[in-house]
């Protein structure tokens, strides 16, 4: 059940209604557990140009085990001696603080959206209203998950980090079956490496699952840098999402792999000038070129003088600019 005043308005197909690339600002728990500092990269999120910032939610006990061991790029980034139960514990956003950033981003009119790792946050994310759920690469073999999200009938995104192509499969069914419309889902292809090197990002794939399934695609970048989501944009991503963090020499798992405020700025205005750049399946003259056409094209001109009543031959006729007379495509026919 929606909670009065905070619900979330959308309208995607996953790209907003001036069929822009939605692109979402990864926070992801670059908070470090801190309200405060979560609010600041809401507030950095909207003034970079995101159409979304998204958390995460959930509670350690629900997630992992208490002897879970850290990936490698988790035990060079925060130590050895913790396990991952305890540093996901002090990452932990509460119930209270999902809700206070769901309002927040509400009244700096950023869409609010935080992936769910366990069944105990989706129902409340689905309590505070939310209309898309993204489900984590961690989750896409988590059949009674998958079920939980499928039934809510909402949009999803669906990240495939470390799947193949059966696994896809396997997971979009099981949101379909229970319940999801396939229209409402985009899949996104992803590397879950931070960072992830370029050598094994293979972009190629994100269309590969475009064929394979006819679905929205677009891309979860963990790469360093901007270049990949860019390229991502240019291959027909609809939704893109990329970390970003308010200081990478922060404690924490995610910060070092992470984009800055600036960078982030500046790869959302890159993302938006190569949406320009891609304009419509159509070819022909662009209204900024149409007044190029009498100065850059010929005509068919009398290259000397010519009598009445003398034939036109290829002696007496040229091709010269400007193009503003019998089109050269008719020399045969004048001849």
């Amino acid at each position: 059940m929606e909670k009065p005043g905070l619900k979330q308005t959308v309208n995607l197909n996953m790209k907003t209604n001036r069929n822009k690339i939605f692109i979402i600002a990864e926070a992801g728990v670059n908070h470090n557990g801190s309200l405060k500092l979560a609010k600041r990269m809401v507030d950095a999120a909207k003034a970079s140009g995101a159409d979304a910032i998204k958390f995460q939610s959930f509670k350690a006990e629900n997630l992992a085990v208490r002897f879970a061991a850290k990936a490698n790029y988790q035990r060079k980034t925060t130590g050895k001696k913790e396990n991952q139960f305890d540093m996901l514990k002090k990452l932990e956003l509460s119930a209270a603080g999902c809700k206070t950033l769901f309002s927040y981003c509400k009244k700096k009119n950023i869409m609010f959206l935080s992936s769910p790792f366990d069944n105990e946050s989706i129902d409340l994310l689905n309590n505070l209203g939310l209309k898309i759920f993204k489900v984590p690469s961690g989750e896409i073999t988590n059949l009674p998950y998958l079920r939980k999200i499928g039934k809510l009938k909402k949009k999803v995104i669906l990240s495939t980090g470390m799947s193949d192509l059966k696994e896809i499969k396997q997971a979009l069914s099981v949101l379909v079956r229970s319940g999801t419309r396939k229209k409402n889902i985009t899949i996104l292809h992803c590397n879950t490496e931070y960072p992830a090197p370029l050598k094994d990002v293979n972009l190629n794939a994100m269309n590969t699952i475009k064929d394979a399934f006819k679905v929205n695609v677009g891309y979860s970048d963990h790469t360093l840098g901007t270049e990949v989501s860019i390229a991502a944009a240019a291959l027909g991503a609809t939704v893109l999402e990329k970390h970003f963090t308010l200081d990478k020499n922060m404690a924490g798992p995610d910060h070092k792999a992470s984009l800055t405020v600036p960078e982030l700025k500046n790869m959302i205005n890159a993302v938006r000038n190569v949406e320009k750049a891609l304009g419509s399946n159509i070819k022909k003259a662009s209204p900024s070129e149409r007044r190029n056409i009498p100065a850059a094209r010929k005509s068919i001109v009398a290259d000397k003088g010519i009598q009445k009543g003398e034939k036109l031959s290829e002696k007496n006729l040229a091709v010269k600019r400007p193009g503003t007379g019998i089109s050269p495509m008719l020399w045969d026919r004048l001849l």
